[in-house]
């Protein structure tokens, strides 16, 4: 972990047009990064990047479909050093797509879990996940028990009929829970499923994930599936009405007794074209460290995935009751599944 302080190299949260007094040479020190993170507890990432390397941040923030998009239209005309992306469909859909360069870093492969990075070649590694979030289940304390939703698959159970909400089936969130479910199950058993999902809806998919979860509150669904770190956000909050949502909620870590809950991923790697390829694998780097993974889970209720970091967040202790166990299938194959999922999606009719 010697090595991971020594590297640390925190950001300069530059969004297009705007700017930081640098010193002159700092001024021919330039990196450029397409995001599809938009937390505001990221800018102090990219200050302490800047502040430890003297190289600027230059930003450009897009959603992870429109990232893609660009990176194709622009080619290898594409001033793009750094990609970030929040999702692992489409990580993997960039890898597949050889929007990545691949990186070869002692440091980055001792620091980062191997199912949490694309698919290793000669060449290096095309993407490393940096931080994670886990896909839960959220219940009506007034009306479901427990232990009616303590797996994903019981969500499907006629028991639960009339109470589920959720986000479109074809957001990348529940692709890529969907596809860690095919690989689980099955495809057969896995469309069976998702057809149960169906069946048991209070309501058609709308909204996003905090909408979910106040949908419960409100007594409109009475289960939904969630990422963690919107749960938080609402523990965090100082609002009233936020605490009364949370009063009125409980979580669900998931498949606690089989593979385990699922973890969504948010990741990056250095950019095909890119000019400042050594600048990129220096910020890949910084990302591992201690430093960057402490606001990863304080600036964003994330959690770190980095070898020996600690977890540093009060509020994701207590809502894992201290720790969980988490999925640990390559990411790849969720990505991989995503097509099939997709079908499946069409064929059930979960919109």
């Amino acid at each position: 972990m010697k090595r991971l302080f020594s590297n640390a190299l925190a950001i300069g949260g530059l969004l297009v047009g705007s700017a930081l007094p640098l010193s002159s040479l700092a001024q021919d020190k330039v990196l450029n990064i397409y995001s599809a993170r938009h937390y505001p507890g990221d800018a102090q990432l990219y200050a302490g990047f800047t502040q430890a390397t003297g190289i600027q941040i230059k930003r450009v923030d897009a959603d992870d479909a429109g990232i893609l998009q660009r990176l194709k239209a622009e080619g290898s005309a594409s001033p793009a050093d750094v990609i970030l992306l929040v999702d692992a469909s489409r990580l993997w859909r960039a890898e597949i797509d050889g929007l990545f360069s691949p990186v070869q870093s002692k440091l980055l492969d001792a620091a980062i879990p191997q199912h949490l990075r694309g698919k290793a070649s000669p060449e290096g590694t095309p993407w490393f996940g940096f931080s994670t979030r886990a896909r839960v289940v959220v219940y009506s304390r007034a009306r479901v028990p427990r232990n009616n939703v303590d797996t994903y698959e019981e969500l499907a159970d006629p028991k639960n009929k009339g109470l589920l909400c959720t986000r479109s089936g074809s957001h990348p969130y529940n692709l890529s829970l969907f596809g860690a479910v095919t690989e689980h199950l099955g495809a057969a058993a896995a469309e069976t499923w998702l057809q149960g999902l169906v069946n048991n809806m209070a309501r058609k998919p709308v909204g996003g994930d905090t909408d979910q979860i106040k949908a419960v509150a409100s007594g409109e669904c009475g289960v939904a599936l969630t990422n963690t770190y919107y749960l938080a956000r609402l523990m965090r909050s100082d609002k009233p009405e936020d605490r009364a949502v949370m009063d009125k909620v409980g979580v669900v870590f998931p498949n606690q007794a089989s593979w385990g809950t699922h973890m969504n991923i948010a990741g990056g790697g250095v950019a095909r074209y890119a000019k400042n390829s050594g600048y990129a694998v220096q910020f890949l780097e910084y990302l591992a460290s201690p430093q960057a993974q402490a606001y990863f889970a304080d600036g964003n209720n994330e959690w770190p995935v980095a070898k020996g970091v600690k977890m540093g967040n009060p509020v994701l202790e207590s809502m894992s009751g201290g720790g969980f166990k988490s999925e640990t299938i390559p990411v790849s194959v969720v990505g991989m599944n995503q097509v099939k999922v997709q079908q499946m999606l069409d064929r059930v009719g979960y919109k």
